[in-house]
């Protein structure tokens, strides 16, 4: 009875997981056959040939929202390794550094918390041209501030820990009490913060490439998809904004479903 409620607990997680991969590997090995230019079959509404109809060219529809998720979903997963990364290595100089280092680490996080993600994201990737390279800097830049200040709580903790004062008064140094007594205990909470910036990153790079200062409009991406769609929702096109929308929506959502069950289950492992 406990491994079957065990199954039914792990089913949710493991659908969304593979749905996940599923979109972020389908820009690698999807067909590209349907996107293929074919003004025979332009605007054509959603049917059982084109579940999400036809754009203004032709194109299929359901298939240029899967190539366009794929496009974010793989924006979003660099974008939130590299904060996560930045996150990991200022609170650990804010906690193992010293009081003038974490006095500048807090400073630096207080500074990026006080200015409105968007506009600082927006500013970013217009400086860097756009493109890839701009979406990726600005958003990686912007999204590490909060799980940056949930490391140093954290560790700022564990300093205080008998098994790191007598590891103190065995000689260690700082960058070892950090790699073998403060990392690993950190981890659950590192896997979980980085998990939650996927939402943000994927939105806000949708966000700036809807607004023309992301991507390419030749790059297939959620953002672009939205964009495209305003210039013909007026002559009856909705399915061209609603579905791309949906698309991105659940793409979010199943994020922080993930990101909400993992935080879940560490918390209940700890406890035990």
């Amino acid at each position: 009875m406990k491994r079957v409620s065990s199954v039914k607990t792990l089913a949710g997680p493991a659908a969304a997981s593979i749905c996940l991969l599923f979109l972020l590997f389908y820009g690698v090995f999807g067909d590209q056959g349907q996107l293929t230019t074919d003004f025979s079959q332009s605007g054509l509404a959603p049917s059982f040939d084109h579940p999400f109809g036809t754009d203004w060219m032709g194109r299929d529809m359901l298939t240029r929202t899967l190539f366009g998720m794929s496009r974010s979903l793989g924006v979003g997963l660099l974008a939130a390794l590299i904060s996560a990364a930045v996150a990991l290595a200022l609170g650990t100089v804010a906690a193992v550094g010293g009081k003038q280092a974490d006095r500048a680490v807090s400073w630096v996080i207080d500074l990026f918390l006080g200015i409105p993600h968007i506009l600082l994201v927006l500013l970013i990737s217009f400086a860097l041209g756009g493109g890839m390279k701009g979406v990726v800097v600005g958003v990686a830049v912007t999204h590490w501030p909060s799980l940056a200040r949930v490391v140093r709580a954290e560790l700022l903790s564990l300093r205080s820990a008998p098994y790191l004062l007598v590891s103190r008064q065995m000689g260690k140094g700082p960058l070892f009490l950090a790699a073998r007594h403060m990392l690993p205990h950190l981890l659950p909470q590192l896997v979980v913060g980085t998990v939650l910036l996927f939402p943000h990153a994927i939105l806000h790079e949708s966000a700036i490439t809807f607004l023309g200062f992301g991507l390419s409009p030749h790059e297939p991406a959620m953002g672009i998809l939205l964009a495209e769609s305003m210039d013909y929702l007026t002559s009856g096109m909705w399915w061209l904004a609603v579905f791309p929308g949906l698309s991105l929506l659940a793409g979010v959502l199943l994020f922080q479903y993930l990101g909400g069950w993992l935080q879940k289950r560490f918390t209940k492992e700890a406890s035990i």
